[in-house]
């Protein structure tokens, strides 16, 4: 019988090696100690869902983020920070964000980095990185709605900087390094499948299996990052602010995706904080829906993946590009006040 179950899983990895079953991402942190990315010039697989959709065989460039080109240090290039709506994995390279924002602006390059799962401080870092590193001095950000709340610690959401839950004091919580049992587990396409397209959570399971057999259905208490007060939202933004102030040399274009809801505290004291550094926030979600009505089309991948398609990211780029400077010279490349806040229909 044991014979017969080892033959049977090899059996299924000898099979799902065959099938575009993702490979691992080998996530870490190689070329700054907060801020999580692929291993440079990293090839690896992705799909989505049990059947395998949008399979595709990904590239990291030189500094583990998946983008158009390489990054060499260009005080022309555009920074495009966010998290996996910017990287856009399930898309092929031209529909992504990057690429259709760099179309539109006049020759200037984009650096897309895109890392899934972070928030708003692990967009800081991004900034800082992309000014130091490349002499960049315009940013253009894509925010979810939570990136705020999900700026706290233990929201699953940190590589790196979050704010104590409780006091909103500011620390470090970085992703540690996968032992060596995961270590295996990712070179095996049978238990890449398991965990990651089919979601298979044995603690999960076996929670449940302890309450149906004992009558336990308590679950493991924690906070949800949703539950954030109007005092938190303020820290947050306050410390996204400070530690970007001194990168911030050109134009910051903040594109806050959703619903637009009335009485909405994050929206509002986002919006307060931007008038008040001198950026430029884009309410994006009006634009989105007027295409839906427009069209009859859905901007989402697939009804089960809400990540926007390539139809509805060309909306995002043609309202975003008219608010990035075009090429200017070096001489105009250097430090100087931020542009005024800008109003239109979808920026406020």
């Amino acid at each position: 019988m044991l014979l017969g179950i080892v033959a049977a899983l090899l059996t299924l990895e000898v099979l799902l090696r065959i099938l575009p079953v993702p490979t691992a991402t080998e996530t870490g942190y190689y070329d700054d100690p907060l801020i999580l990315t692929y291993p440079p010039g990293h090839t690896f697989r992705t799909a989505s869902g049990w059947d395998l959709q949008r399979a595709r065989v990904q590239h990291a460039n030189n500094f583990g983020f998946l983008a158009d080109h390489d990054f060499v240090r260009d005080p022309n290039a555009v920074a495009l920070i966010g998290d996996s709506f910017v990287e856009g994995a399930m898309l092929a390279p031209s529909a992504r964000l990057g690429h259709q924002l760099e179309s539109g602006l006049a020759g200037r390059p984009v650096y897309a980095m895109g890392v899934p799962g972070t928030s708003l401080l692990d967009y800081a870092e991004r900034i800082r990185f992309a000014s130091t590193h490349f002499g960049i001095h315009d940013f253009v950000l894509l925010l979810e709605h939570g990136d705020i709340a999900q700026s706290l610690c233990g929201s699953g959401n940190n590589d790196g900087p979050c704010l104590d839950p409780e006091t909103f004091v500011p620390r470090i919580e970085t992703v540690p390094p996968a032992g060596r049992l995961k270590r295996l587990l990712r070179s095996s396409a049978l238990a890449q499948y398991l965990f990651s397209q089919l979601e298979l959570d044995p603690g999960r399971s076996l929670r449940t299996l302890k309450g149906s057999l004992f009558g336990v259905t308590r679950t493991k208490a924690g906070r949800n990052p949703a539950d954030i007060s109007v005092p938190g939202i303020d820290r947050v933004l306050d410390e996204f602010f400070s530690r970007t102030r001194p990168y911030r040399t050109g134009t910051l274009v903040l594109i806050l995706m959703g619903d637009r809801r009335p009485g909405d505290p994050v929206r509002d004291h986002l919006d307060a904080a931007a008038h008040k550094e001198h950026a430029v926030l884009v309410e994006i979600g009006p634009s989105l829906q007027e295409f839906s009505w427009r069209t009859g089309l859905s901007p989402y991948v697939s009804p089960r993946d809400h990540h926007l398609n390539s139809l509805a990211l060309a909306v995002v780029a043609a309202k975003v590009a008219p608010l990035v400077p075009r090429g200017r010279s070096d001489r105009e490349l250097a430090p100087r006040p931020a542009p005024a806040h800008a109003k239109s229909k979808d920026a406020v």
